[in-house]
């Protein structure tokens, strides 16, 4: 173990999320002397790996994005060091709606079957389909130079922003719009928008308040069907999605790992309870314990209304920073049953990861979540079964799967709590309309609900994603008002996602070491 000398960079990191791990390995690797504290009995945050009785089930991420050797999370994996650590399986989605499904066909009919797909489906919307899907490889272009250009050094990485800037400026129309207006463009039937728009109920955004220019980004091609190439266009190659096999853990763990190579101090099951400020500087923080540590640097990962109200207090903030958390868009919890099961389900559902969707009134369903009316699985549901690509995640001959839906973090009737058994029946009988007779092949069972994760998480509002992708809204800034305190993860301005919030904590880590470095100038 290092030994660290006076004149390290003390650093302390709350929680142990994936954030968290990322900002600390950045900050450790440049010598700064790291410790992290984390409430929770084990690091992950929820990006962590439940077990129980032999089955394993990832508790958040399922298909992530971005971690190819060309893509920004596995530009990271690399740069610390760990990308041999962190297996990967490329793969896809289904989408099943009550009327079609949009399943891959066993047989490669080449890279626009869906397309061709969608305009049998729905005929008189074939011109449509078609503008949309100009508009789609448009946006995917600047998409994949943006990614290139961040990653791209030197002159190669003025060339790429030029490129970058003459495809912006062929989708720059649209910018302002919402993906309801982009859909109501393009498309008639509410069915055709339902295939766009679907996904949104997963960040808990209604359509009219989502931006227009975010949509194909959530429905890449490839995501649903691997065979479809990445490389479309001259842009490059266009963005992956990958499993880690053995569960999310593993990329947690890999992670970990490289930290106590470099002498990181990880405390579990240890609480801050207060950040320490003196005037408008951070000096520490206090734990749970009494025990005060002091520190240079602090880097919050956790809610914002729990860092600045509750650990910091409202009286050391700028009414400006006060009023923006108060405003704060965040999305719902999800209600998630975790199953191990004794048989193979692959009879009727035959991919990894597949959504059911019972309603194409996607504004309408997540409006009513955002009022506390649980749906209790009718609007849809996912059904995730992680064995398939990863069979040491089930005893032999068992699968592990994840059934889960977005719920409000409280409900209109009831508590969670006192509801948890009903809703849990209730969800498991959805999931029975996909694969009959699940319940009587059940071996172990985990019930999370939003009271679990606000738990879990430490938070009093649940946001599974952190903040809500709303037009004209984004998260808090890295850098606080505060001297020497900052703020990662799916709150900040990063947003969520794990590849988001990755380079959310690589960039805050520069900037740290950057003001180290300024400081240590000037003195």
């Amino acid at each position: 173990m290092p030994k660290r000398r006076r004149t390290q960079t003390q650093v302390i990191v709350i929680g142990a999320g994936i954030s968290g791990l990322t900002a600390a390995a950045y900050l450790a690797r440049a010598g700064c002397a790291v410790t992290i504290y984390e409430q929770a009995p084990e690091i992950g945050g929820v990006t962590a790996t439940l077990s129980q009785d032999g089955y394993k089930w990832d508790l958040g991420p399922l298909l992530l994005e971005g971690f190819a050797r060309d893509e920004r999370a596995g530009r990271i994996l690399r740069d610390l060091g760990v990308a041999s650590r962190v297996p990967l399986k490329m793969d896809d989605r289904t989408y099943v709606f009550p009327d079609f499904d949009l399943r891959k066909p066993a047989n490669y009919p080449g890279p626009q079957w869906r397309r061709e797909r969608l305009g049998q489906l729905f005929p008189s919307e074939r011109d449509g389909i078609r503008a949309y899907y100009r508009f789609y490889n448009r946006m995917l272009d600047v998409v994949t130079l943006n990614v290139r250009a961040d990653l791209a050094r030197g002159p190669w990485k003025t060339l790429l922003r030029l490129r970058l800037w003459r495809a912006f400026n062929r989708v720059k129309a649209l910018q302002n719009w919402s993906a309801e207006k982009l859909m109501n463009e393009f498309f008639v039937d509410a069915r055709l928008k339902a295939v766009f728009t679907s996904i949104l109920a997963d960040f808990v955004a209604r359509p009219s308040r989502f931006p227009a220019l975010g949509v194909p980004v959530l429905n890449v091609e490839s995501s649903f069907d691997t065979r479809i190439p990445r490389r479309a266009s001259l842009a490059g190659q266009r963005p992956s999605y990958h499993y880690v096999r053995g569960g999310c853990g593993t990329l947690v763990e890999a992670i970990a790992a490289m930290l106590r190579d470099l002498g990181v101090k990880l405390y579990t099951g240890t609480a801050v309870e207060r950040v320490l400020i003196d005037a408008d500087r951070m000096r520490g923080v206090r734990l749970a314990t009494g025990q005060t540590e002091n520190a240079d640097v602090v880097i919050a990962t956790g809610g914002a209304q729990e860092t600045f109200l509750h650990l910091v207090g409202r009286q050391y903030l700028p009414s400006y920073l006060g009023f923006q958390i108060d405003e704060l868009p965040l999305m719902e919890s999800v209600f998630m049953v975790q199953l191990g099961v004794d048989f193979d389900p692959r009879p009727y559902q035959p991919e990894a990861l597949a959504y059911y969707y019972g309603t194409y009134e996607i504004e309408a369903a997540i409006a009513r979540c955002q009022r506390g009316d649980y749906h209790e699985g009718a609007d849809g549901f996912l059904i995730y079964i992680p064995s398939y690509h990863s069979p040491e995640m089930a005893p032999d001959g068992h699968h592990a799967l994840t059934i889960y839906t977005i719920a409000p973090n409280e409900l209109q009737e009831g508590t969670w709590q006192g509801r948890r058994r009903e809703l849990t029946a209730k969800l498991l009988a959805h999931a029975e309309a996909i694969i009959p007779d699940l319940r009587a092949h059940i071996k172990t069972q985990v019930v999370l609900t939003p009271e679990d994760f606000r738990s879990r998480t430490h938070q009093l509002h649940h946001a599974f994603g952190g903040c809500a992708p709303l037009m004209g809204h984004e998260g808090l800034g890295y850098d606080t008002p505060i001297e020497g305190l900052w703020f990662i993860g799916s709150q900040s301005k990063s947003g969520g996602g794990v590849q988001n919030v990755m380079v959310g904590a690589r960039d805050a880590a520069r900037q740290i070491l950057a003001h180290a470095r300024q400081r240590r100038t000037s003195t």
